[in-house]
C-alpha cells in the first residue's frame, strides 16, 4: 500500500504530484466555461472545480488555478473584465472537443473555432454557451478572493438562467445525470459516464436509510 507524508507529496515528480491530487478525490464534474472579453471574443476551457455553494439564492464556485509565470488565464482575464460565464455540460460525443479546449491557445484564437464546437449567445447575456451542450447556465460574478495558501483565484458566482431539457428533471427537482449523458472526469484527463445511482430519502435519526429507488 502507498503511503505518503505531507513532505513525501511534496518531493513527489511535479506531474506525478498533480495526477494524484487531483484524482485521488474521485469523480468530479466535468463543464466548459463560456467566457467573452470585452470586444466580444470568445473562450472555452474545460473545468472540473465547480462546486454548490446555496440554492438560496443559487449560488456556485469556480476555482481558476494561478497563473505560472509567462502564461495567461484567458477565462479568469474575461471573467474579471464582464462579470459574466456559462457553464455548459459535457456529453459523451463533445469528450474530444471538449478536452481539447485545454491546449493553450493564443488570446486571440478562440477554442470554439478550433474544437469545432458552436456558440451559443442568448439576449442581454455577453458570455457564449455551447450549443451542443444539453445544460447551460448564465452566472455573473459576485466575490473574487485570491487564496492565501497557494494564489488559486476563488469566484463566486449567482445563477442567471438555467436551461435543461425536461427530461433530466425529476418530478422532485432532482437532475438526472444518466438521462443527460452528462460526463465526469477523474484527474486531469479521464472522463467517465454516469450510471443509475441509488437515491435515499432524507436521512432522519428514528429510521435506517430509506432507500426510495
Amino acid at each position: 500500500m502507498s503511503n505518503w507524508s505531507a513532505t513525501q507529496l511534496e518531493a513527489l515528480p511535479t506531474r506525478y504530484r498533480a495526477n494524484l491530487v487531483n484524482g485521488i478525490i474521485g469523480f468530479k464534474p466535468a463543464l466548459l466555461v463560456g467566457t467573452a472579453d470585452g470586444q466580444g471574443h470568445s473562450n472555452l476551457a474545460v473545468f472540473s472545480n465547480v462546486f454548490h455553494i446555496g440554492a438560496s439564492p443559487p449560488v456556485l464556485g469556480l476555482i481558476i488555478r494561478p497563473c505560472p509565470e509567462g502564461t495567461e488565464r484567458h477565462t479568469l482575464d474575461n471573467i474579471l473584465a464582464t462579470g459574466v460565464f456559462t457553464l455548459n455540460h459535457i456529453t459523451e460525443p463533445m469528450i474530444p472537443a471538449a478536452h481539447q479546449t485545454s491546449a493553450r491557445y493564443a488570446r486571440n484564437q478562440s477554442e470554439f473555432g478550433a474544437t469545432a464546437l458552436t456558440e451559443e449567445w442568448f439576449a442581454e447575456f455577453p458570455a457564449p454557451a455551447v450549443q451542443e451542450s444539453a445544460v447551460k447556465l448564465g452566472l455573473s460574478l459576485i466575490e473574487h478572493q485570491v487564496l492565501a495558501v497557494n494564489k488559486t483565484h476563488l469566484l463566486v458566482a449567482g445563477v442567471q438562467w438555467l436551461r435543461c431539457p425536461d427530461s433530466g428533471i425529476r418530478d422532485d427537482g432532482s437532475v438526472n445525470l444518466v438521462d443527460l449523458n452528462s460526463q465526469t472526469v477523474c484527474g486531469l484527463d479521464s472522463y467517465h459516464g454516469a450510471k443509475e445511482g441509488r437515491r435515499f430519502a432524507y436521512a432522519k435519526t428514528d429510521r435506517t436509510a430509506l432507500a426510495i429507488r
